[in-house]
């Protein structure tokens, strides 16, 4: 398959937005950036359409799919009913980087939701990701534009490296905001419960909510239940390297990674530690500030593109510093849990 390169600088570009969206009303699989990450984008108001997507990705068909929209009244028309948590939250989170599961229509296709009677539903904040999403009309799903388990897309070059010849276009966008997967709420429960962390946190959606609950499973690397939501189950935004995440004392996060860097002299090893820490580290073939402990939107940002340049670069271990599982750092462990597979290191 040929893939189309499509540069769009702005909102301002409408005969471009117009081409993106007529080729995904044209059935045809559509990269675009949105302020999360780089998403995979086909009409998802069909089995065949959507089909592509999981063939592309290399996704399995139990992990259910975000449909995004670009109006709040096509929320209705996928929907059964739209409780009042989830109006409060679309008032004050939409457009943004919150996804919001529903009890669905049953005309939404079954393998968009994996089979499950809800529908995850979401409206990017992105201005071009919005622009085109109005223009096309159409609930269109999207999960991040990477072959699965691989780290999520943040710029166009990822994109390119695991996706072309696989999808008809790329919309390249520039480089993403948040740089981590929305927030995922569901609210078929009594009270919601976030399902995935991301850059909407707890401590906000509880000061809107009251009462809000967090998934038991949401720092394991894997689970076994059935997943509503993406990202819940199989080992996701993994690098080639060995991945191993580190979480307790800095300082005493530091000696054991120092520790573990003289004892594999041999090994290429990459850490990813942050501004206030960088400095302990000693013998890495590479290290990465992810950034300061103060600005965890900023740790955010970053993980992702330097979890793939480690991979660039060649290492054959990663070695990276936890947070704590609060706020923004619930969202960037849940991310750093999962792409290290269960080889973690707590407690020091």
């Amino acid at each position: 398959m040929e893939t189309e390169i499509l540069h769009i600088s702005s909102t301002m570009d409408t005969d471009k937005i117009k081409k993106a969206a007529n080729a995904l009303q044209e059935g045809k699989l559509v990269v675009f950036p949105t302020e999360t990450v780089y998403g995979l984008g086909a009409d998802g108001r069909y089995q065949e359409t959507v089909d592509k997507i999981f063939k592309a990705k290399g996704r399995p068909g139990d992990n259910p799919l975000i449909l995004h929209v670009g109006r709040e009244e096509q929320v209705e028309e996928l929907v059964l009913e739209i409780p009042q948590a989830a109006k409060d939250c679309m008032i004050m989170f939409w457009p943004g980087p919150l996804t919001i599961i529903f009890n669905k229509n049953p005309d939404v296709p079954e393998n968009v939701t994996a089979g499950l009677d809800t529908v995850a539903i979401r409206m990017p904040s992105h201005p071009i990701a919005e622009a085109i999403l109005k223009e096309a009309n159409i609930p269109v799903a999207a999960p991040s534009a990477n072959v699965s388990g691989r780290p999520s897309p943040t710029k166009v070059d990822h994109v390119k490296e695991d996706l072309m010849g696989k999808v008809d276009m790329i919309v390249d966008g520039g480089i993403t905001d948040v740089g981590i997967e929305s927030t995922v709420l569901d609210v078929t429960v009594d009270p919601p419960m976030v399902l995935r962390p991301g850059s909407v946190t707890v401590e906000e959606l509880k000061v809107l909510l009251g009462d809000v609950r967090m998934d038991e499973g949401l720092i394991q690397a894997h689970s076994k239940k059935l997943p509503k939501s993406p990202g819940q189950k199989y080992k996701h935004y993994a690098p080639k390297a060995e991945c191993v995440l580190f979480g307790g004392n800095l300082s005493n996060v530091a000696k054991e990674v120092n520790r573990r860097i003289k004892e594999n002299p041999h090994k290429k090893i990459g850490v990813m530690a942050t501004t206030e820490t960088i400095e302990m580290y000693q013998g890495a073939d590479l290290l990465l500030n992810m950034g300061s402990r103060t600005d965890l939107r900023e740790v955010a940002h970053n993980i992702f593109d330097q979890l793939r340049y480690c991979d660039e670069e060649g290492m054959d271990y990663i070695y990276i510093e936890g947070f704590e599982l609060t706020g923004m750092g619930a969202g960037i462990m849940n991310r750093l849990l999962k792409a290290c597979g269960g080889k973690v290191v707590l407690g020091l």
